[in-house]
């Protein structure tokens, strides 16, 4: 049975460990490690975090400190070695299409143009009828600016676009909770403010809970509620930060250089912790 639900990409029905249920997303005690025939690396060692509905948390830390790895144990797509993640209070034991995950690169399929990688995603909710995934597809370009390219091939977008997409296509199942690895590393700035303007309206609007991975502090400072700073090596939680700024946020403004500062001196200090642990 298991097996059939993975393959489903549905979530194990359990009954929430009352405890635990009021977390949208629970992490306890993960621990991962790889190993191969040449290498064996701790990723993480004991992380724990809580996530509650609707919030916006971003995660930063020096490359290598396990940030992706801890995004895809939070999407099933991973399992740790030891602790577990509760969505909603159930265990996370593989994917599941109320948890849906945006990656750096687009990962549009090049054969299908854009309104049609949308629908691709809405295959993941079997019970809507075709008339009523056009009109999701259509609302969700519509939200991120695209109605007008839904007939355009994915080459003739720009990185912008193409990433509009792919958050088209992560939005369109309606999924509980998204996570966001590194989405706009990849693009100019102007574009990533644009982007960034986008993702809080949606997130205002909508009340998704978002997992957001980046290496720019200024930028998780402008999207996050918490912006949680982790250290390598092996990856861990080394400080979390609140940051009580009124919405909407511009990438730019002068507000965000206090937090800014303060996040990017201790992700500084973290860094040479482990530069010096190694």
């Amino acid at each position: 049975m298991q097996d059939y639900d993975v393959m489903q990409n549905r979530d194990p029905p359990q009954e929430p460990v009352a405890a635990e249920a009021e977390a949208k997303l629970l992490v306890k005690g993960v621990t991962k490690w790889f190993r191969t025939p040449r290498a064996t690396v701790h990723a993480l060692e004991d992380v724990s975090l809580s996530v509650a509905a609707g919030e916006f948390v971003c995660l930063v830390g020096p490359s290598g400190c396990g940030k992706s790895t801890l995004l895809d144990i939070m999407a099933g797509l991973t399992r740790p070695d030891a602790g577990r993640v509760l969505a909603d209070g159930r265990l996370v034991e593989g994917p599941g299409r109320q948890r849906l995950v945006m990656f750096q690169e687009s990962a549009l399929f090049p054969w299908l143009n854009v309104f049609d990688n949308v629908m691709f995603g809405l295959k993941l909710v079997p019970e809507l009828t075709k008339a009523r995934r056009r009109g999701i597809a259509h609302h969700y370009l519509e939200l991120v600016g695209l109605q007008k390219f839904a007939r355009a091939h994915v080459h003739e977008l720009s990185g912008g676009m193409k990433q509009r997409v792919a958050l088209a296509r992560a939005l369109a199942p309606d999924p509980q909770v998204l996570l966001m690895d590194e989405p706009f590393a990849a693009l100019d700035a102007l574009t990533r403010d644009q982007l960034c303007d986008d993702v809080q309206r949606i997130a205002q609007e909508s009340g998704k809970t978002i997992v957001f991975v980046t290496h720019n502090v200024r930028e998780a400072v402008c999207l996050g509620d918490r912006v949680v700073l982790m250290a390598p090596r092996p990856g861990r939680i080394a400080e979390v930060f609140d940051i009580p700024l009124s919405r909407p946020r511009d990438m730019n403004a002068d507000s965000l250089s206090g937090p800014t500062q303060r996040i990017a001196a201790a992700l500084k200090a973290t860094a040479g912790v482990g530069e010096a642990r190694q």
